[in-house]
């Protein structure tokens, strides 16, 4: 059971896909169902995971650019207004919460914690995901790349969901699965905790994360590590 209090004052900012929900399957079937519309060949899921990271739109191009595709602006548009219609009503068909996801997030919700998401997804599709998979009770603030000043890895996206969910940074903690996280993260002054089970595990090599996770089960812990790593620093200053 989570300590009382043990993170009150605290915020803890996620990221959204690869992150807090697997969000691949449903990525997949929508990526697929343009790429077949246009004569391509459909990819899979394995393929679709390394795509994802950066918003829908550029996760889509990625997609037409690896069969060497490359669509007039007109052309790219219309495929992606065919591939937003497809997946935002089938956005939540194959897509969970990773395991312990729920269980861990009610545990900082215990122990005081306010929790937020900041992704690059947009903002009507991150808050129907997260509606839909019937988490949103849990989160004072989701905030879309398309209602941010500047996305991640820009320090703004960071602060700004934040605040929205009544937090400040300076007593706030990062987590995420890809660079542009921790980029995002580094940016905005705050510790970052890498989860390895999300779409990017090969940026381990590359980053060096103030902590890292293999499963939900150890989030409550990683983050106490993180947390009192911070306040060491603040009362250092």
């Amino acid at each position: 059971m989570a300590e009382t209090g043990a993170f009150e004052g605290w915020t803890v900012a996620f990221d959204l896909d690869g992150t807090l929900v697997d969000t691949a399957p449903d990525l997949l079937g929508a990526l697929n169902h343009v790429l077949t519309d246009a004569g391509l060949k459909p990819v899979d899921l394995p393929t679709v995971a390394t795509l994802i990271g950066n918003g829908a739109r550029a996760m889509m191009e990625k997609g037409f650019g690896i069969q060497d595709v490359t669509l007039p602006v007109s052309e790219m548009d219309a495929a992606f207004d065919r591939f937003i219609a497809y997946y935002i009503e089938n956005i939540a068909v194959g897509s969970r919460p990773f395991e312990g996801c729920v269980e861990a997030l009610d545990m900082l919700l215990e122990a005081g914690a306010t929790l937020c998401v900041c992704t690059n997804k947009r903002q009507d599709l991150s808050e129907r995901l997260i509606g839909e998979l019937g988490l949103t009770n849990r989160f004072a603030g989701i905030l879309g790349a398309d209602r941010a000043t500047n996305r991640k890895p820009h320090q703004d996206h960071v602060f700004e969901a934040i605040r929205a969910a009544g937090g400040t940074p300076e007593r706030a903690l990062s987590v995420g699965d890809s660079r542009t996280d921790e980029r995002a993260a580094r940016n905005a002054g705050l510790p970052f905790l890498f989860v390895t089970f999300g779409y990017e595990a090969e940026t381990l090599e590359m980053i060096a994360p103030d902590g890292v996770i293999g499963h939900y089960a150890q989030l409550f812990d990683a983050l106490s590590v993180l947390r009192d790593q911070a306040i060491a620093s603040l009362r250092g200053r």
